[in-house]
């Protein structure tokens, strides 16, 4: 782990009220697929008691060339200041943390369940076992409320359309059949059941907010899931 400087080279919307910020990635920096880093802010024009760093999951693949961060823009003095940073600005990073990244076992199964911003280390992971060509096979549940808040969708539906080991599974909550033709309602026992042939196989990641982290949890509790077999990543609002 080390704190470095990073640069903001680009930003953008990628789902509604959620945007993604690019920055330079400094020679030599490593971090595993999954992980995250705390990002702090310079001589803020504005902050809160929250003060001016956050963690963000590094939703960018190690192999890629930038080091990206999604987040949901809500009302905060820390992300009213990141929406407005000029390109070119400087921010200190100190990264890499976390324990959220694939198993190296590539013949045991990753089962993803993810909702909402939950979904950026996600990418970041099966980005990374896309380009490598892993032989691992992963699945990947993931909620939102309609398809214009899920960030990543066509980058998720282009690895799954790329990698014949990813099986991508989203599902949307408040939708009706004329607007989606996939999985809709939350994700259940039947659903888990539907996709994943033997159920005590895989390792299971679950990421995204608390409330549905947990509720996930008991979903494979009462599924008999070996409770080793289950690895979480909450994602709390600022």
């Amino acid at each position: 782990m080390a704190i470095i400087s990073i640069k903001l080279i680009k930003k953008g919307e990628n789902a509604r009220d959620t945007m993604a910020f690019h920055f330079t990635k400094p020679e030599g920096f490593i971090f595993r697929a999954g992980q995250f880093g705390d990002f702090t802010l310079l001589n803020p024009s504005q902050t809160d008691e929250e003060g001016n760093t956050r963690g963000f999951s590094l939703a960018s693949a190690p192999y890629e060339e930038d080091i990206m961060i999604t987040t949901r823009m809500r009302d905060t003095a820390f992300k009213r200041v990141l929406k407005e940073l000029p390109l070119g600005t400087e921010l200190k990073m100190d990264a890499p943390y976390g324990n959220f990244v694939l198993h190296k076992s590539e013949t045991t199964p990753a089962v993803f369940i993810t909702g909402g911003i939950g979904i950026t280390p996600v990418r970041s992971i099966i980005a990374q076992a896309t380009h490598d060509a892993l032989p691992q096979k992963i699945l990947l549940f993931y909620a939102n409320r309609t398809p214009d808040e899920a960030a990543f969708l066509e980058d998720l539906t282009s690895y799954a359309n790329k990698n014949a080991n990813v099986t991508f599974v989203p599902v949307m909550t408040r939708v009706t059949k004329e607007e989606w033709q996939g999985e809709s309602g939350h994700i259940t026992k039947d659903m888990l059941i539907k996709y994943i042939p033997n159920l005590s196989a895989p390792i299971y990641y679950l990421s995204g907010p608390a409330g549905m982290v947990a509720a996930m949890r008991q979903v494979l509790i009462d599924l008999q899931i070996d409770e080793d077999n289950v690895r979480m990543e909450e994602f709390s609002g600022y």
